[in-house]
């Protein structure tokens, strides 16, 4: 496996979020993680990440242990993490917000352009001067830019124009399509389940089901997805 996850507990102050979850992903697949709002599926990304490094369980990515490794070292091993939010270098243009995460490898910042034409179009504007869509597209761009191992993307497509959803969850079948590995937490099923390869939902803090789309029927998807 290429990112393994084993009983991962992580807290915020006193307060446990995650309570031991557990997921995988291999080589050129697409993994979905699932769940209502609240039950730690941004925890846990964050958790991979070393951004809120857990206090129990294991993260191994590419053979190596991730414990105590500080976010930018785990980075540089192959983590591109596209977060909530885009945070994308306000103040920076276009190409400078790809230039400024760029590492050697097969995507150049032509390439992210080919993959969002938009951004080609724009790549001399602020990113403060973007639409959401766009800082989005930018903000998958720049992760791709690192040559990644194991892109990462946590609602990528939350809140924009159905338009520009079109476009990001055509992106990402591209990029099944060549092979990228991905993890990724979307709410919306429908384009969603078509890309994943397997699926585990998360239930307070808790991994509660593992398997593939195919296998995910409609009580329990009322169970652990229903509003």
């Amino acid at each position: 496996m290429m990112l393994e996850v084993r009983g991962i507990e992580t807290f915020y102050g006193p307060s446990q979020a995650l309570f031991g979850v557990d997921l995988d992903v291999a080589p050129g697949e697409v993994v979905a993680l699932m769940g209502r709002n609240g039950m730690g599926k941004s925890t846990t990304i964050r958790s991979i990440c070393r951004l809120t490094p857990p206090r129990a369980g294991t993260i191994r990515f590419d053979g190596r242990n991730l414990a105590r490794l500080p976010a930018h070292k785990a980075a540089r091993l192959g983590l591109g993490l596209v977060p909530e939010g885009r945070r994308c270098f306000a103040n920076l243009t276009v190409r400078e917000n790809l230039a400024a995460t760029a590492r050697p490898g097969a995507w150049n910042i032509e390439r992210v352009e080919t993959l969002f034409p938009r951004l080609a179009e724009r790549r001399g504007q602020w990113a403060r001067t973007l639409s959401g869509g766009e800082q989005q597209m930018l903000a998958i761009g720049r992760a791709l830019a690192t040559n990644p191992k194991l892109l990462i993307l946590d609602e990528a497509t939350e809140g924009l124009a159905p338009v520009i959803r079109a476009e990001i969850w055509a992106a990402i079948r591209t990029l099944k399509a060549e092979g990228q590995s991905i993890l990724i937490v979307d709410k919306t099923l429908k384009e969603l389940l078509p890309l994943a390869d397997r699926c585990f939902i998360l239930e307070k803090g808790r991994t509660v089901w593992t398997g593939t789309p195919g296998k995910l029927d409609h009580q329990t998807r009322d169970r652990y997805l229903g509003v």
